[in-house]
């Protein structure tokens, strides 16, 4: 059973919009298009991916400064492995998007 006060505000959210009319729902109005979805979208990406290149040099210096420690050696492969597959999905994740908001 919904409270009172909650039925209050779901009634008062409902609109009955005419056709071609304008509705005031009373709820703040976002300008948001193609353009600016595709700008957060390819600096967000763009983002993590640069991210996973720093970590990849990062590692690769840690797996020279190893000295031949076979532990070492095997964290810092496995963590360019790791950030090598997020590179992969960041770049694959963002042709997607620009493709699929490219089609809208």
């Amino acid at each position: 059973m919904i409270p009172a006060h909650l039925q209050n505000l779901i009634a008062s959210a409902q609109v009955n919009c005419f056709q071609g009319a304008a509705c005031d729902t009373g709820l703040p109005v976002v300008q948001a298009d193609q353009g600016n979805l595709s700008i957060i979208m390819q600096l967000t990406f763009g983002s993590i991916g640069a991210i996973a290149a720093i970590i990849i040099v990062i590692s690769a210096m840690s797996m020279v400064a190893a000295q031949g420690e076979p532990q070492k050696i095997a964290k810092a492969r496995q963590t360019i492995i790791f950030a090598s597959v997020g590179l992969a999905i960041a770049i694959s994740a963002e042709a997607i998007v620009t493709f699929t908001i490219g089609k809208l």
